[in-house]
This record gives structure tokens, C-alpha cells and sequence, in this order.
């Protein structure tokens, strides 16, 4: 979280900077997922990660730009926990996008000038669970819910 806060957030005519309580760093994205789906995703999780030891996760070196709309840090070291995760998940919520999923840490949206783009970041830590997030956000609030949290304990 340090080293993330420590990286400058100049005023930008156009760019959102995203608050710490929306740092997430998402192994599957699912979309909106009913209620009712909950508990098979939560067993589903747990079962794969079942023994899975934490992770050493890593971020940097530098910031990317996506379509001038977002500005993200990417994450290494989650590649196995993301892979069985959509695995385990794939039966309850199906995969529409197949394509290479890539860990990142949304940092801006807007115009994301090119400027922004480049800045050297570099931190690691050692994730020891892995979390189900609702996000029932708004145009007016961030709201995130959480579902349950699955410890890693491999």
C-alpha cells in the first residue's frame, strides 16, 4: 500500500485517480454474479485452493496505459492462482472473454495522458488468501461487499 501511495497523483484535467479501497488486484474478473451464486463460487474456490500455499506477488516496474482510459500497475507471481481459479469457477460462471488474463492494479481512468505512463514502481509482498469481492458500486459510491475470504495455507 506504501509504495502505491507514495507514486505521484497530479491534477489532470480528465483523470480519475482510484482511491486505496479500490486497489484490488483481480485473478478473475466474473462480471455480475447473482446472489445465489455465492456459496458454489466460494466452494468451488476452496476446494481448488485446497493446500495452495500464499503467493509472492510482485508489482512493476512501470505503469501501463490501456486505450488512453486506464492506467495500471501490473502484478506478477498470481499466474497459478488465477489459472486454477478459472478453472474451479468456469462450470459455475462461464469464461465470454477467452483471451490471456492479466493481474493488474487499476491506478487512474479518464484521459489518461501518455505522461502518466512509464513511472517506475517496484513492491512485493506475500499474499496469504485470496477474497470473493461484490462490486455493487454506483456512479455515486464505491461499494464493495465482501463475500468470503480463502485463506492460503499450503
Amino acid at each position: 500500500m506504501a509504495a502505491l501511495a507514495a507514486l505521484p497523483r497530479p491534477a489532470v484535467d480528465g483523470v480519475s485517480w482510484i482511491v486505496p479501497p479500490r486497489w484490488i488486484v483481480k485473478l478473475r474478473p466474473l462480471g455480475h454474479v447473482a446472489p445465489a451464486l455465492y456459496d458454489p463460487l466460494v466452494d468451488a474456490v476452496t476446494d481448488e485452493l485446497d493446500g495452495a500455499p500464499p503467493a509472492r506477488v510482485t508489482v512493476g516496474t512501470t505503469l501501463r496505459r490501456y486505450g488512453n482510459q486506464c492506467l495500471v500497475a501490473p502484478v506478477g507471481g498470481l499466474d497459478e492462482l488465477s489459472e486454477a481459479i478459472f478453472s474451479a469457477t468456469a462450470p459455475i460462471v462461464p469464461v465470454t472473454h477467452p483471451q490471456p488474463f492479466f493481474a493488474e492494479i487499476m491506478l487512474a481512468g479518464g484521459r489518461i495522458p501518455p505522461h502518466l505512463a512509464g513511472a517506475e514502481l517496484r513492491t512485493e509482498w506475500m499474499a496469504g488468501c485470496v477474497q470473493l469481492i461484490a462490486d455493487r458500486s454506483s456512479p455515486h459510491a464505491v461499494t464493495l461487499a465482501d463475500v468470503a475470504t480463502i485463506t492460503l495455507n499450503g
